[in-house]
């Protein structure tokens, strides 16, 4: 009885969701049963978008967990309780959900066209970050607003496993004539591996199902897959493929499903030595 809130929203705003996009894109206008829909994946604008989104992820996902690592690595030191790792923590949690919108207004402020920092190094040092054209609004300026909170995303799910790293471990290398790099060699590189690629993983879904932040800064074109479905749901000139939204949005669940079942794989691994 617990659960039953929780499996409510669940399945009203997950699964009923889920079912309704892939069940529309099995039929076309007329409601008539068609595998069109999904044929038309196979067209190489379709598949292009794909591949933008899964390049964009993956550079997006690497970038935020190295550097996401690194700082959770800077932090390891410091106390739980001190003011430094509470005020990290805070704005790791803060940060990460920051998006849409807002992440987008704040990045063509700074370095839009007429952003603050593009007019500061223009004005000031005679540098144009322009001057091949106004890449903010395309692809590639995709790439820093999702670094930008991909990385916080990262502190969060890796700093648990990092701080699970016995102290124990490290003395008991010292003591039987290990180095610090060796512990880290074949001790906490092996042993945080798993969750490392877990949190990969979780940071390659979050960025290729991202839709608010690339549709408010990117808003001509249809380079990635979320971008593409809004064309789907919003053109006229689709006849034929009235429903091919849903089809998109059946890729979309399969990447994201595949990637999710490699990230319970990993964690579940991760989590014997954690526990």
């Amino acid at each position: 009885m617990g659960l039953a809130p929780f499996t409510a929203y669940i399945l009203l705003f997950l699964a009923l969701p889920t079912v309704l996009a892939i069940g529309s894109g099995l039929f076309d206008a007329n409601g008539a049963f068609t595998l069109d829909n999904i044929a038309a994946l196979a067209d190489p604008v379709l598949l292009s978008t794909f591949w933008n989104s899964t390049w964009l992820s993956l550079l997006t996902a690497v970038v935020g967990a190295v550097v996401g690592a690194l700082v959770c690595y800077a932090m390891l030191g410091l106390p739980e309780t001190g003011a430094v790792r509470t005020f990290v923590d805070a704005a790791a949690g803060v940060l990460a959900q920051f998006g849409g919108v807002m992440l987008a207004f704040a990045f063509i402020a700074t370095i839009g066209l007429q952003g603050l920092v593009t007019r500061l190094l223009l004005d000031v040092f005679g540098v144009d970050i322009f001057a091949d054209g106004p890449w903010i609004y395309e692809l590639p300026g995709l790439i820093l607003p999702y670094i930008y909170f991909q990385v916080p995303l990262m502190v969060i799910t890796f700093m648990p496993a990092l701080s699970a790293l016995k102290p124990q471990w490290a003395e008991a290398n010292l003591t039987l004539g290990g180095t610090r790099g060796g512990f880290w060699r074949h001790v906490g590189i092996p042993v945080l591996a798993p969750s490392f690629l877990a949190s990969l993983l979780l940071l390659f879904a979050n960025a290729f199902s991202s839709y608010a932040t690339a549709a408010a800064l990117a808003s001509q074109g249809s380079q990635i897959v979320p971008l593409q479905i809004r064309t789907a749901l919003t053109s006229e000139t689709l006849l034929g493929r009235e429903n091919l939204a849903g089809s998109l949005a059946l890729g979309m669940i399969v990447v994201v499903a595949v990637v999710m079942f490699a990230y319970s794989l990993i964690q579940r691994r991760a989590a014997r030595w954690q526990s």
